[in-house]
C-alpha cells in the first residue's frame, strides 16, 4: 500500500505535469452535448404501420464506440458485436424506432489489461450484466450542435435501465438509414462507480459515439 506522502507527491506531480501539458486534455465530454438523464419511459406498443420498412444494423458496417478518461490518460473503446433495426414509416424519422443490443463482452480497448478490468464487477460485469440496449421511444425535429432530430428512448446497461435522450444526425434513403450521434452521459448514473486509484481519479462523464448504417432488409 502506498503511503499517503508518496500518493500526494505523486499527485502533486499529476497536477504540475497536466498543467505543463495544455491542462491534460483528459474530459472526452468537454464541450460535447450532455445526454439528458431520467426515468425511464414506457415504450408505445403498437401494430407496425402500414408501409414500414425496416432496416438492419450490425458491427459490420456500424460502430458503436465510446471514449473514456482518468486524470493521467484518455482511452478510446468500442463494442465489436452489436445488432438493431430501425423501422421507418412514410420516409419520416418522426414516425420511426431504433432498437439496439450491444454484447457488452465484446468490449475491446487498449492496453488489454484495460478491457479485462472493464469487463469486471469494478465497472460493466460483463457476466452479470452481458447485453446493454436500447429502445427508443420518441424522435424529435431539430437538436443541438447541427442535429437534424433529438432521439429519446430507455437505456439499459449495467442492470438499471434509464431514460436518456440526445442529438442525432438521421438521413434516410431508400436503401440506406443513417443515425450518427456523439453525446456524453454520466456512468455514475448507472451505478458505474469505481473511482479508480486515489492519485489518478476516473472521470464520470463517458463519451458515446454511433455511426449506425442500417440497410434495406430484404
Amino acid at each position: 500500500m502506498k503511503s499517503p506522502s508518496t500518493i500526494i507527491a505523486r499527485s502533486l506531480f499529476m497536477l504540475s505535469f497536466c498543467g505543463l501539458a495544455l491542462g491534460c486534455n483528459n474530459d472526452p465530454a468537454k464541450g460535447k452535448t450532455q445526454a439528458t438523464v431520467g426515468s425511464a419511459t414506457e415504450p408505445v406498443v403498437a401494430a407496425p404501420a402500414a408501409g414500414a420498412v425496416s432496416y438492419a444494423f450490425s458491427n459490420d458496417g456500424s460502430t458503436v464506440e465510446f471514449v473514456g478518461a482518468k486524470v493521467s490518460a484518455k482511452h478510446d473503446g468500442s463494442f465489436k458485436a452489436f445488432r438493431g433495426t430501425i423501422n421507418v414509416v412514410g420516409g419520416d424519422a418522426t414516425k420511426s424506432s431504433v432498437n439496439v443490443e450491444i454484447d457488452i463482452a465484446s468490449l475491446s480497448i487498449e492496453p488489454a489489461k484495460l478491457a479485462g478490468h472493464l469487463k469486471t464487477p469494478d465497472f460493466f460485469d460483463a457476466e452479470k450484466f452481458p447485453k446493454a440496449k436500447f429502445t427508443s421511444t420518441a424522435i424529435k425535429p431539430g437538436g443541438d450542435n447541427g442535429a437534424t432530430h433529438t432521439v429519446s428512448g430507455n437505456l439499459e446497461l449495467h442492470g438499471v435501465t434509464k431514460g436518456i435522450t440526445f442529438p442525432a444526425k438521421i438521413k434516410i434513403e431508400p436503401e440506406q438509414v443513417s443515425v450518427d450521434a456523439e453525446f456524453a452521459i454520466n456512468r455514475k448514473d448507472f451505478s458505474i462507480v469505481y473511482p479508480g486509484m486515489p492519485d489518478d481519479l476516473i472521470k464520470d462523464d463517458v463519451l458515446i459515439k454511433l455511426a449506425l448504417h442500417a440497410k434495406k432488409a430484404p
